[in-house]
């Protein structure tokens, strides 16, 4: 948050179809701002205009739709614009930025919530059970890996993510691709499920259960985790004892 005094105010003329490394270079200039810091930015896209080639951009203009003249602003410290600018200046290499002192008037306002208390680093031992099996794979009518997944969250596993392969084989040996011309609905599906040891081997016997042909692993992994709710967490805690 920016404080009442001295400041530099930073104005970055590109045009929108410009590309730095596939993305749109203001949208490449905002997220580089945004990630170190910036109190804030603003981009402003023109409506007409022309630039050093002397030609006239116009929205009116549909085929030159993309070639609008668009501007990104912020104003920082002194010590902030010098600390980003190389950078800046190599994302908005075929573009302008121009660099004006300004005086900040009136700070920003906090917000009116309390902040959040910095995040907690938890980290420790745990296993990781990796489960492949087959999309068509059907457990009592329904998708084998959405039945999984209901059936460790109500034996209260801590999480499971689901993977949808693009390419793979299994026991079969049959290749498995995922194309427009290649109709294979048998993709191969990875669920990923991470706790303690105990609470994984307790769910063994429920695979049994539930995959035909498939393949569980189980890995050794080490959990770091950050979470911002904790103290909300522990005040639960207490209110269960």
């Amino acid at each position: 948050m920016l404080n009442s005094g001295a400041a530099k105010k930073v104005t970055v003329y590109v045009m929108e179809g410009e590309q730095y490394h596939g993305t749109a270079v203001y949208m490449a200039v905002v997220e580089f701002l945004f990630y170190k810091g910036i109190s804030d930015a603003t981009v402003t896209r023109g409506i007409a205009g022309f630039g050093a080639d002397h030609k006239l951009h116009t929205t009116r203009l549909l085929e030159l739709a993309d070639k609008m003249p668009v501007k990104v602003e912020f104003i920082e410290t002194a010590e902030k614009v010098e600390e980003v600018l190389p950078k800046l200046t190599e994302i908005a290499k075929g573009g302008l930025i121009e660099i004006q002192d300004t005086t900040v008037i009136r700070g920003g306002v906090a917000a009116t919530k309390p902040a959040e208390p910095p995040a907690l680093k938890r980290q420790g031992k745990a296993k990781m059970m990796r489960i492949l099996i087959g999309e068509q794979d059907e457990w009592r009518g329904k998708p084998l890996h959405l039945a999984l997944v209901e059936c460790l969250r109500a034996n209260d596993i801590a999480g499971v993510t689901v993977y949808r392969g693009i390419l793979g084989y299994g026991a079969n040996r049959r290749m498995h691709k995922d194309s427009a011309l290649h109709l294979s609905h048998d993709a191969p599906i990875l669920l990923s499920v991470v706790d303690t040891e105990e609470k994984l081997r307790a769910f063994f016997p429920v695979l049994d259960q539930m995959v035909q042909q498939g393949l569980v692993a189980l890995s050794d992994v080490d959990i770091i985790k950050y979470t911002h709710d904790y103290r909300r967490q522990e005040r639960r805690a207490e209110e269960r004892k």
